[in-house]
């Protein structure tokens, strides 16, 4: 190679390699400080593409998962107040069994036909408080519950309202049932009552079968969106350990880098000697 101060090709070449250390630990750095090694499309077009669609499929698993949340609450508010609906039939059995006692003198069964009456009202209450974020299962004309089920939106979890309203299907008292002052008024809103008790039990088991359904399905959901998060760690997250032995020696090399470019650029001073 000829001798020349215009071309200095070993300071050339010098500066081609520093500039490829100083790049490669650029690239080194960015991972160590944000703990990927694909941060953006430049970095990776295809796995960058990869892990966009999957942090679509865990975003859309969070709407998902609220969901079924607020199905799982409103069941659990109707299952509440279906449970206390239940407990208020069972007491209304007993005070209808015991006015259908042919023993009773009228102020006894008068007594015993007002708080019938007050165990009546409470299921109307009851029936009439169980709201949660404007869903009521139990009220007259009430529809199902539909969760979410998956990231497309087609698939859904449904819950089916239990009519548990006074005169309903499920709850055959009427609004205006009361023991009266006879055994055998009495002995017939017994017989209602047992009806409705065995109804409420049915309504019940549907609605918790139902809650048990949108739990399991949550659980899932979570386990899913897991992995989902877990799959895009493995293809964008930096080996911080690797990367971190990585730049030592780039740092090493970048620092021979700049000797090498040093000594290269002395050389066209070296030719001087040739002239004295």
């Amino acid at each position: 190679m000829a001798a020349s101060i215009n071309t200095n090709v070993a300071s050339m070449l010098a500066m081609q390699n520093l500039s490829r250390t100083q790049d490669q630990l650029t690239t080194t750095q960015a991972r160590i400080s944000t703990g990927q090694k694909v941060t953006s499309a430049k970095d990776n077009g295809a796995i960058f593409a990869i892990a966009q669609n999957m942090r679509g499929s865990s975003t859309a698993l969070n709407a998902v998962r609220e969901s079924l949340q607020r199905g799982q609450s409103s069941v659990d508010v109707a299952l509440a107040a279906g449970e206390t609906i239940s407990d208020l039939l069972n007491q209304m059995k007993e005070k209808a069994l015991a006015g259908a006692d042919s023993q009773l003198n009228t102020s006894s069964r008068a007594a015993m036909s007002a708080d019938f009456v007050s165990l009546r009202d409470q299921i109307a209450k009851a029936v009439s408080t169980a709201n949660f974020n404007g869903s009521n299962l139990l009220k007259s004309g009430a529809g199902a519950i539909a969760a979410l089920a998956d990231e497309t939106g087609t698939s859904k979890i449904t819950v089916a309202a239990q009519a548990l309203h006074l005169a309903s299907a499920n709850v055959t008292i009427t609004a205006a049932a009361s023991l009266g002052l006879t055994a055998a008024s009495a002995a017939s809103q017994l017989t209602a009552v047992t009806f409705s008790i065995e109804k409420v039990s049915l309504a019940l088991s549907k609605l918790g079968t139902g809650s048990k359904s949108l739990t399991t399905h949550l659980s899932f959901v979570n386990r899913l969106q897991d992995a989902i998060d877990a799959g895009i760690g493995n293809i964008v997250d930096a080996d911080l350990a690797k990367e971190s032995a990585k730049i030592q020696a780039l740092q090493t090399k970048q620092q021979l880098g700049f000797q090498a470019l040093s000594i290269a650029n002395q050389g066209p001073s070296s030719l001087l000697s040739l002239f004295r």
